[in-house]
């Protein structure tokens, strides 16, 4: 928690009991269904809730923006960015049934009112939102082809709606094709720590 509080201090009472309370709740859970690898568990809060929450410093969400989190797997990026902006709406999405399992009952045990974790693959979405968001999981191309349709049209926030994707390592293959548009952020702008080096948050308007 001292690794949120660092970068995070504005945080509400709320806020900081959601978020301490992610610790116990996903060793649980990942006891029974493994949604973070064994060896990483014990870097939750640096390798997953501080990486989902790199997102609000390239944006501040207006209230009641509509936000999908595409392949969220155990809930990453959205739970901690509906922690993070409790007036906006989350709706998280995955192909795999355990997975989102996890994402729903940690979401429930924490009372997120914001967060609605689906069993739905990304070509059944029909949502319109204002961002997607996402973390690696899928070359850029791919996942602008999948969530084109769901990026809704009127904008009303400070950047044009469009996808927020965290990823790491050489990004270039990938970004070429949007290289007129594409914003690529080095984490380590925002954070000291060691393992944020070639990670980075890509925006892209679409």
């Amino acid at each position: 928690m001292e690794l949120i509080e660092k970068y995070f201090p504005q945080l509400t009472e709320r806020q900081h009991e959601q978020i301490a309370a992610l610790d116990v709740l996903y060793h649980e859970w990942n006891e029974k269904i493994n949604v973070i690898s064994r060896k990483d568990i014990d870097n939750l809060y640096l390798h997953h809730v501080l990486h989902s929450m790199a997102i609000g410093r390239m944006l501040h969400f207006k209230d009641n923006t509509d936000i999908l989190d595409f392949g969220t797997g155990g809930g990453f990026p959205g739970i901690p960015l509906a922690i993070l902006f409790p007036r906006c709406h989350f709706t998280l999405i995955d192909g795999t049934g355990k997975k989102i399992r996890v994402a729903q009952e940690v979401a429930q045990a924490i009372g997120l009112e914001n967060c609605t974790p689906l069993h739905r693959r990304g070509e059944e979405e029909k949502g319109k939102y204002d961002f997607v968001v996402s973390r690696a999981v899928m070359p850029l191309p791919d996942l602008v082809r999948m969530v084109r349709k769901n990026i809704k049209k009127e904008q009303h926030n400070a950047m044009p709606n469009g996808i927020f994707c965290l990823k790491g390592g050489d990004l270039q293959e990938e970004t070429r094709p949007f290289r007129r548009s594409v914003q690529t952020t080095a984490l380590s702008e925002w954070f000291d720590e060691e393992w944020f080096k070639e990670k980075y948050c890509i925006y892209l308007p679409v």
